[in-house]
């Protein structure tokens, strides 16, 4: 039986079937996505290097026989060296990119994505060698790279010796990181005669509406409305408003929600509340994928009879609004494999738009945090580090103020570890006088079927204690109860 506004099969977030790269994208993987091995984050063979993986063997970088630098018979490379002959790297029937006889390959524009500009901005969609050219006129040179050969062109950083760093990301956990599971057997016309029972007559039944809400997932909790509806011929939301008070009302209420719309009505509420809350904008829109944004988007316009660009657009102001606007496209690249030069490149051009420039060219940090893939940016933030010997927060930080330096700073955080972020998120929301309970409940209900075990992890490390018991000395009764169920234990 199906009931509306519930969620497509496999919950939330989304499941197989999401955004996969099309056959002939960038690069092609066979089976798509997520990353099969050799992608990014590591997989059996990937990086770092395994048998077979990078770098290359014979013939590649480490320098090998007949490789690079020249051996007998000079520069250029014998068979199998620098640069690629036919049947280079990497040498899989309709590889990345083809090779040309002799020649360094060239780049096929993109289809389908950012207007199919070519790639490293080079004409026809060539690709560069090495880095873009050197600083404008009154600019520093570039910092160099630690140990190993020079730079070849003095004002770019020299990279050290032999493979790559590994960039640093979060570990990858196996299967299933969320704190609430599926209720075998649970039935939403079984269920609502509980909560039913629960607010009819005198007093209210608390506790069975906890255990009953607290023990399903969102796919199990979203058709009790309407089939609360269809036996009663009432309003769920309307009845549980009537019987309940204060954050305990607030918090039901979202976990009875879909998640786009809960996050629609936090947007809004950002938005036309008191003040705006920027820091609940950023939050939401640079932590989902490009589906939940854009189902997000729809349920706005619905809902709200405007689009989200426009209320945002009539909100906020400057280069904070651009990365607003930016991130609510939800276009963002969700390739999951990595191109290490591409990598160093965009860190060389944050450089160059920040630490190494008279002002901050905010548009160039806004093109690359919104639109690469977040296991690119987290190789970007890794050698943006290696270069310049400062961590990529500390320098917009040093760069920007107000509201885009805190949106900056957020989207950075969010992307390099969502754990760690959502976990700083939920001190803050209990740290000092008084609690932002608004904060509290979002964070609570919509990670706690992604990642609350991670975040529970992080917190414990961060903060010297656990978050269930942060919550148990911040809240109290029945909301409390309710938020100890989403948290999932104590560790």
């Amino acid at each position: 039986m199906s009931y509306p506004g519930y969620p497509p099969s496999g919950g939330y977030p989304p499941q197989a079937g999401g955004y996969p790269p099309q056959a002939g994208g960038y690069p092609p993987q066979a089976g798509g996505y997520p990353p099969q091995a050799g992608g990014y984050p590591p997989q059996a063979g990937g990086y770092p290097p395994q048998p077979g993986a990078y770098p290359p063997q014979a013939g590649g970088y480490p320098p090998q026989a007949g490789g690079y630098p020249p051996q007998a018979g000079g520069y250029p490379t014998q068979a199998g060296g620098f640069p690629p002959q036919a049947g280079g790297y990497p040498p899989q029937a309709g590889g990345y990119p083809p090779q040309q006889a002799g020649g360094y390959p060239s780049i096929p524009p993109a289809q389908g994505g950012w207007g199919g500009a070519p790639v490293g901005g080079m004409p026809g969609g060539g690709m560069p060698q090495g880095y873009p050219g050197g600083p404008a006129p009154g600019q520093q040179p570039m910092p160099g790279y630690p140990g190993g050969a020079p730079a070849p062109n003095p004002s770019m950083p020299g990279y050290g010796g032999g493979a790559p760093a590994i960039p640093h990301s979060p570990a990858i956990n196996r299967g299933y990181r969320g704190a609430i599971k599926d209720h075998p057997g649970a039935d939403p016309l079984r269920d609502v005669e509980v909560l039913r029972k629960a607010m009819k007559g005198f007093g209210t039944d608390e506790s069975a509406i906890i255990e009953l809400l607290g023990s399903r997932t969102s796919k199990q909790r979203v058709p009790m409305v309407a089939a609360y509806k269809t036996t009663y011929g009432k309003d769920l939301f309307h009845d549980l408003k009537s019987e309940l008070t204060g954050s305990f009302e607030k918090l039901a209420i979202a976990m009875l929600q879909t998640p786009a719309k809960f996050d629609a009505s936090e947007l809004k509420e950002a938005i036309s509340g008191a003040g705006t809350d920027e820091a609940c904008l950023i939050e939401i829109l640079s932590s989902r994928s490009n589906a939940e944004i854009r189902e997000i988007n729809q349920i706005y316009k619905h809902e709200y009879g405007k689009t989200l660009e426009d209320s945002i657009s009539n909100d906020t102001s400057g280069h904070f609004r651009r990365l607003l606007v930016s991130l609510c496209q939800g276009n963002r690249d969700e390739r999951e494999q990595v191109d290490t030069n591409m990598a160093k490149q965009d860190a060389q051009k944050l450089y160059a738009a920040g630490e190494n420039k008279v002002g901050t060219d905010e548009s160039q940090f806004n093109a690359i945090l919104c639109a690469r893939s977040k296991p690119h940016l987290r190789a970007v933030f890794h050698e943006y580090q290696q270069m310049c010997g400062r961590d990529i927060v500390k320098s917009i930080c040093r760069e920007m103020s107000g509201d885009v330096e805190d949106g900056m700073v957020a989207v950075v955080k969010c992307i390099r570890n969502t754990p760690e972020y959502f976990a700083e998120r939920l001190h803050k929301a209990m740290a000092g006088a008084g609690t932002k309970d608004r904060t509290l409940i979002r964070v609570m209900v919509t990670r706690s079927e992604v990642d609350m075990l991670d975040i529970r992890q992080v917190y414990q490390q961060t903060y010297g204690k656990s978050l269930y018991t942060a919550i148990s000395g911040d809240t109290s009764g029945d909301y409390k109860k309710m938020l100890l169920k989403l948290c999932g234990g104590s560790d």
